[in-house]
């Protein structure tokens, strides 16, 4: 008989959360393909067996259904485990669907997708997936962070998540990206989304993967939909197996929060096994100090950006901040040189320094954010990241100097300068315009990139003693609070794209780190919980799972394991190593919070990250001992180059090598202040 397996099946055991959202009926497909002909789509319906209680035979009207399938559904207090066993009783090739509608108006939700959707991804330009295209979206389950899909009801505040639960063991090729395509052997990834039913919204998800109404190949490139068949054999058997979890909460933050915890506890990942120690990693990292100077132009800098990766030979830039950190890479140089007695180091650091001192300022005095000596151009649209990126750095550098007895008030008085400059573009409402002139004109003025000001106006007010810079810091957190984190909308912090992003979670929470860290009492405490409210969404990009790779995919092929990478936009679908401060955030809030969760989460994203660390013997793709990867791409994306299990074949190690050094410096910002 058929009838509506869900209505009973997502009944809450433990009613006094909430009240359980009615659920009007679930549907299951089978679509059956013969290669070379096109697929035929079976619907299924239920028929519930005697027992065990919650199992269910799913049939077709027609008689020629060549599998069996068979359902069961436990229930555990707000879960519902379905476990789904497809047998086939002839060869066959087979794409299976299950759609469960809610109760929920589509108009009434927003939608999550970790590491890659956001509410309605309205950020994002219509060359990425988003509702300026379409409502209902299904993607394949290795573009997400933690394969799961989640309804939140801005209504209600009741929330449902469909997540899979798999060993993730297996992934084989395809011949094609597009249309209907047969897996040449076995696959683990199945596909997760929602749709807009009747006005309904609704959770999708199946396997193995499809992407509908489009599949995203290429940085803003929609392609047609995609539907793959996995091959099961006469007598064959395969298990699938998704959990249904549904609660109430008071907003979408806490939405997050708790999808985060739930993911984490469900898959509970653990520390990557490697043999690097920090003295290891240095090392190994420090020869692209050595490698990468370029010093016969007016600017001395390290070459780390757009690199090739088969020669890492530099390619004429020289940019202080976003990719390329010159000058947080020549600070680092330096301290690692005086640590190790390198003398080469130190001198190479100090020949950068000088340099940019000399040659390294605008008419106004801003830096001068990005010099390509190869073309001879300059990007005259400055940017407040890149500003307060080379500032931070700048900092640094002049209280390490100041602790050896070496005062450098030349420095002092350009960064003063850029320092007031900078102030003059801050708002009434604490932000600051994302780019803009030499001259103070306003080229972009989105307040999405202000936390990335906020470090640096901390560390300028505790070192030149000046309360102004603090105060302005402080307004950056009430633009944060009041825009960013209140309205869980974290977007446009990186600078190549304009769309949701990790890097504006990241920063948000660095920027209320460090402003917890220089104040006290209640203040302190105010920041502390909203430098935790928006780590949530930061933690929500990094990957809980691990990502199964092809035979003959060079990521997998070497053993990468995703768990503890973050996936980095939704314009820029790859993983990455952007960590910086936020593992060292992380171990903070543990402790402050009694969290173990963060701590146990940042011991995985330490381990994991130094994974790919290339030198002799073990180069992991890349051409030059210590040049760490960039573009590490993961699923079917990519900037144009190579795909999934490999990199883009242009990098930038500038921002790498940058990232995991302050990752394996913890504590710098509590020495800044002895």
């Amino acid at each position: 008989m058929k009838f509506s397996l869900l209505l009973a099946m997502l009944t809450l055991v433990n009613t006094n959360t909430f009240s359980s959202p009615d659920i009007e009926n679930s549907s299951a497909t089978l679509a059956l393909k013969i290669p070379g002909n096109p697929s035929k789509s079976y619907d299924l319906q239920y028929e519930s067996c005697n027992e065990p209680v919650g199992s269910y035979n799913l049939v077709s009207s027609e008689n020629d259904l060549p599998a069996i399938i068979y359902q069961t559904v436990e229930t555990n207090e707000t879960t519902k485990l379905i476990t789904t066993k497809i047998t086939a009783t002839g060869d066959i090739y087979f794409n299976f669907s299950q759609k469960i509608q809610s109760d929920f108006s589509h108009d009434d939700c927003q939608f999550y997708m970790p590491g890659f959707w956001y509410r309605r991804n309205l950020r994002s330009p219509k060359g990425a997936p988003s509702f300026h295209t379409s409502d209902s979206w299904i993607v394949r389950e290795d573009r997400l962070s933690t394969p799961l899909t989640g309804i939140y009801n801005e209504t209600t505040g009741a929330y449902i998540t469909a997540t899979r639960i798999d060993d993730f063991q297996h992934e084989a090729l395809t011949t094609h990206k597009e249309g209907e395509v047969i897996i040449s052997g076995k696959t683990s990834l199945g596909y997760t989304g929602f749709e807009n039913i009747n006005g309904k919204a609704s959770l999708s998800f199946g396997y193995p993967y499809r992407e509908a109404p489009k599949t995203y190949i290429r940085k803003l490139t929609l392609a047609p939909e995609v539907c793959a068949f996995q091959h099961l054999s006469k007598g064959e058997t395969i298990t699938l197996v998704w959990e249904i979890k549904q609660n109430k909460v008071s907003d979408f933050s806490d939405f997050i929060k708790q999808v985060w915890e739930y993911s984490y506890d469900l898959y509970k990942p653990s520390i990557v096994n490697t043999t690097y120690t920090s003295d290891k990693m240095k090392s190994v990292i420090s020869n692209y100090f050595t490698e990468s100077l370029v010093d016969n132009h007016a600017l001395k800098y390290m070459s780390g950006v757009h690199l090739h990766i088969d020669d890492c030979k530099s390619t004429g830039i020289a940019e202080v901040g976003f990719v390329g950190r010159v000058l947080l890479n020549a600070f680092n140089a330096m301290e690692y040189g005086v640590e190790q007695n390198r003398l080469e180091l130190v001198r190479n650091s100090q020949i950068i320094f000088d340099s940019y001192l000399k040659d390294g300022f605008t008419n106004t005095g801003f830096f001068r954010e990005v010099v390509n000596y190869k073309n001879n151009t300059e990007e005259h649209n400055l940017s407040i990241r890149r500003q307060s990126e080379g500032l931070y750095a700048i900092l640094y550098y002049l209280q390490y100097e100041k602790k050896q007895g070496r005062k450098h008030p030349e420095w002092e008085t350009k960064v003063k300068n850029i320092l007031d400059q900078i102030l003059k573009l801050q708002k009434e409402d604490g932000s600051f315009p994302r780019k803009f002139k030499d001259n103070m004109s306003i080229v972009d003025n989105s307040g999405g990139s202000t936390p990335s000001a906020t470090p640096m106006l901390v560390l300028a007010s505790a070192y030149f003693k000046n309360n102004k810079y603090m105060e302005a810091a402080k307004k950056t957190a009430q633009y944060l609070d009041k825009e960013i984190i209140s309205k869980s909308d974290y977007f446009s912090s990186t600078l190549d794209a304009n769309c949701e992003d990790k890097e504006a979670s990241f920063y948000a929470s660095t920027a209320l780190y460090h402003l917890a860290l220089f104040t006290k009492g209640k203040e302190s405490m105010y920041y502390s919980d909203l430098a935790k409210k928006s780590a949530y969404f930061c933690l929500s990009w990094y990957y809980t799972w691990d990502v199964p790779f092809a035979q003959g995919q060079m990521l997998g092929d070497i053993g990468l394991k995703t768990r503890g990478w973050g996936n980095v936009s939704v314009e820029n679908n790859h993983i990455d190593v952007f960590i910086f401060d936020f593992a060292t955030i992380l171990d903070w809030l543990a402790d402050k919070y009694k969290e173990p969760r963060f701590t146990e989460f940042s011991k995985v994203i330490k381990t994991s990250m130094c994974q790919l660390l290339p030198y002799e013997g073990h180069l992991c793709g890349i051409a030059k001992t210590g040049y760490y990867p960039e573009v590490v791409q993961h699923t079917n994306w990519d900037y144009g180059k190579n795909g999934k299990g490999y990199y883009n074949d242009i990098f930038a190690p500038g921002w790498t090598v940058a990232s995991l050094w302050e990752m394996l410096t913890p504590q710098r910002i509590q020495l800044f202040l002895k």
